[in-house]
């Protein structure tokens, strides 16, 4: 007999071990719960050509930022990877807090960092359970540019209380995400059937009404397909993602 929850955490932890076992380039399948490992071996080789492993802005970020859309105070970067909007902000004159599961990826974005000769708090390990902590917040502004799409559904529960918990009245979340529909990118699958199949397929589609639901009671600011960047542009841009601006 095995009787394992107690806690709504126990219940989160159960249901994150529905998923099941997906594969990883030249190992064995790796569970949905062990994102680290999984974010560790993605970001260890530097030089592969990856698009968003260039040091560049998400295009809208630096629209908003440069356009005064966004004032520069305090940022919170959410699922941070090597540091390329944090790093960004950080040079317009934002005090950063940046996150990330893998040690591999903040240690890239620490180097960036020294680099750059920029200010950036990073720190490593689950942001739901910093938040209150070490990223009590307020903050003015969150980003979260590729975190969103790869939470399981019943994760998005404790994403809207983090949310709740640091972001500013009036502060802002900059989302950048899979878009569902034509030229999108991301499972397309329901929430239900997500769990039936076992998996989250690399990461979940959204449809503009899916985000206006989940993001109910936040002002849209914007709510737009990532323009195309070209490969010698300053800002990051794909068109299979959507570029979000919501105010609390």
């Amino acid at each position: 007999m095995d009787r394992t929850v107690r806690t709504v955490e126990d219940v989160l932890a159960l249901l994150d071990g529905l998923f099941a076992a997906e594969p990883r380039a030249g190992g064995a399948p790796l569970r949905t719960g062990d994102g680290r490992e999984f974010w560790d071996g993605f970001y260890a080789d530097r030089s592969r050509p990856v698009p968003f492993f260039a040091a560049k802005p998400d295009e809208h970020l630096a629209g908003y930022v440069e356009g005064g859309t966004i004032a520069p105070g305090r940022a919170l970067d959410l699922g941070c990877g090597p540091g390329r909007n944090a790093l960004y902000l950080a040079s317009r004159g934002f005090e950063v807090d940046a996150v990330d599961l893998s040690p591999v990826a903040v240690a890239w974005a620490r180097d960036r960092a020294r680099e750059a000769g920029a200010d950036v708090r990073f720190l490593c390990g689950d942001a739901f359970a910093r938040a209150g902590g070490e990223l009590a917040g307020p903050y003015d502004l969150v980003v979260d540019s590729g975190c969103f799409h790869h939470l399981a559904p019943h994760r998005r529960v404790g994403y809207l209380a983090l949310l709740e918990r640091v972001l500013a009245p009036g502060g802002v979340l900059s989302l950048t995400c899979f878009a569902a529909g034509e030229g999108g990118m991301g499972s397309e699958l329901g929430d239900a059937d997500l769990y039936r199949a076992g998996s989250l397929q690399g990461g979940l589609a959204y449809s503009p009404e899916a985000l206006r639901w989940i993001f109910d009671g936040y002002e849209e600011v914007e709510l737009r397909r990532m323009r195309e960047e070209p490969p010698d542009s300053a800002r990051f841009g794909a068109p299979f993602l959507w570029a979000g601006l919501f105010r609390r």
